[in-house]
């Protein structure tokens, strides 16, 4: 799924939002939470989308919090600033404003005086000199660093098909491809920011964060197989043919309540210590 259509894309976002909740590691979430904090603790959002994120962890972390979110795409934040009222877990205020940026320019400055920054399913948007430069950032930022649900390019049906190997491994090289001169890291960019993040000398944890997906998320599990295979298709296009027939048992699958996909994630949580 891209975000060429503001309107799709944040569809697409609202029907992942439960998917990634259930994802992410609740391990991270209780290792932050032990954090003692001075005052309100500032969290920068990067690439927050329609406010996923800010939905979600604001109300597991105790104290008062100021959000900023951030995003190039200005229907996007639109959307993320109509959130309403959070409250944190132990009932204190929680603030959200929105900032309309490039996530591939921001610098420590930007983020300075943040406690805690936060970006689910953005690394594999970016090019190596764009994680770069965020690690940069983040690490000049002098917080932790969560980052969540960044795909590994992982992928397991249940039941499994011969042409599944060979689908994703299109999918995954699709990932990589070059858009208007820049080339993504796609599923590489996990393993690419750690790599960055060790070479700064700064702790870096690791899990995985998988969705599991069943008989419960039909509609989300059909969204994500028509993308994934029309990607696969336009990596590939000798594989269109053999994708039409695959779609079709897939589909009947999803209706009959048959089919589980596992996708794979990773979160890391940056510096803590």
């Amino acid at each position: 799924m891209t975000d060429d259509d503001p309107a799709e894309f944040a569809a697409w976002l609202r029907l992942r939002e439960a998917a990634d909740a259930a994802a992410r590691a609740p391990e991270f979430v209780a290792l932050l939470r032990d954090r003692p904090a001075a005052g309100p603790l500032a969290v920068h959002d990067l690439g927050c989308g329609v406010g996923s994120v800010v939905r979600w962890l604001a109300p597991q972390l105790p104290g008062a919090q100021r959000w900023t979110l951030y995003d190039r795409d200005a229907a996007l934040l639109a959307r993320a600033a109509g959130t309403g009222e959070l409250r944190a877990d132990d009932g204190a205020p929680v603030q959200v404003r929105t900032r309309r940026a490039d996530l591939t320019r921001l610098t420590a400055a930007d983020l300075a005086g943040a406690g805690l920054i936060t970006a689910s399913a953005l690394l594999d948007m970016l090019t190596a000199e764009e994680l770069d430069r965020m690690v940069d950032a983040c690490v000049g930022a002098g917080c932790p660093t969560l980052l969540m649900v960044s795909v590994t390019g992982r992928v397991a049906f249940t039941p499994a098909e011969p042409l599944d190997a060979e689908l994703a491994a299109a999918f995954n090289d699709h990932q990589r491809r070059t858009v208007d001169g820049r080339r993504l890291l796609g599923p590489d960019a996990v393993d690419a920011a750690v790599a960055a993040f060790d070479r700064r000398g700064v702790d870096v944890r690791r899990r995985p964060s998988p969705w599991r997906l069943g008989p419960d998320d039909g509609e989300l599990i059909t969204a994500w197989l028509t993308g994934w295979l029309a990607a696969a298709g336009e990596q590939r296009p000798e594989l269109a043919g053999p994708a039409r027939a695959y779609a079709r048992r897939r589909l009947d699958q999803i209706a009959a309540g048959r089919l589980r996909v596992e996708l794979g994630h990773d979160d890391l949580l940056v510096g803590l210590g």
